[in-house]
């Protein structure tokens, strides 16, 4: 795919890596990078042959937020404008979050505002030692408004009424404390290597039941344990017990071989 391209795009062995390539203005988002994004998110989840999705970034920085000349263009918007505006990043977050397949982020440099977005909108997110995050709407006069939903979930609201709040920049040992990272390592070198290692992992598991787990959360989260839980997951499990994934992963694991899945 050409260089100039603001996103790039290539899948290999089951796993598609979606790269952001605007280096040269640290990945900022503008209307371009947001609908091409919120188009590929939704081809890659419904794409059968992609197992895993990277979420990447070239250049020292993962994603600043918005672009300066995005910015001064929407200074002109009417509010007609700017709902339409607003949407295309909701849409382009919900489709990364509900992607039916693991995704990871992989955080170099700064993620800030929308760009923070992105690494809460994933399942899986790994930062080097050096990467920075900032909600910095409110220094705008501005909300995190349509990035919300997924911060919220991934660290919390009581982290979230100081860092809406307040703006600042934090380090990606005080985001691997809140939640927002998984893990962090070193530099980009390891940054590399713990993908690999975590691909390698889902891939030797069920495509089918990495979706449902994906959907269980879910269904389960912040619902009281009561009989109604209780039989909804047990209904869950009946049925992809009776699936072809639930009946051959049973059968491999008593045959002491490996799934038809496993292609590491």
């Amino acid at each position: 795919m050409s260089e100039e391209s603001a996103v790039l795009h290539f899948s290999t062995d089951g796993i598609a890596t979606i790269t952001l390539n605007r280096p040269d203005l640290h990945n900022a988002f503008d209307e371009e990078l947001i609908e091409r994004l919120g188009d590929m998110f939704e081809d890659v989840g419904h794409q059968d042959g992609v197992r895993a999705v990277v979420v990447a970034a070239a250049g020292k920085s993962f994603c600043a937020g918005a672009d300066l000349n995005w910015m001064k263009r929407a200074a002109h918007f009417t509010e007609e404008d700017n709902l339409e505006d607003s949407r295309a990043l909701g849409r382009m977050l919900k489709n990364l979050h509900a992607i039916p397949k693991p995704t990871i982020a992989l955080v170099q440099g700064a993620a800030y505002g929308g760009g923070l977005g992105l690494v809460a909108a994933c399942d899986i997110a790994i930062g080097v030692k050096a990467a920075k995050f900032c909600l910095s709407e409110v220094k705008l006069g501005l909300l995190p408004a349509m990035i919300s939903p997924y911060v919220v979930e991934a660290i919390g609201i009581r982290a979230c009424r100081r860092y809406f709040l307040t703006a600042e920049v934090f380090d990606a040992a005080e985001a691997h404390r809140l939640g927002l990272l998984h893990e962090v390592v070193e530099d980009v070198h390891h940054l590399a290597e713990a993908r690999d290692r975590l691909l390698d992992l889902i891939m030797k598991n069920a495509p089918g039941a990495m979706a449902d787990s994906k959907d269980l959360i879910y269904t389960v989260a912040d619902r009281p344990i009561e009989q109604e839980v209780i039989e909804e997951t047990a209904e869950l499990i009946a049925s992809r017990r009776a699936t072809d994934e639930g009946k051959e992963g049973v059968e491999a694991f008593l045959e002491k071989r490996k799934p038809n899945w496993h292609i590491i």
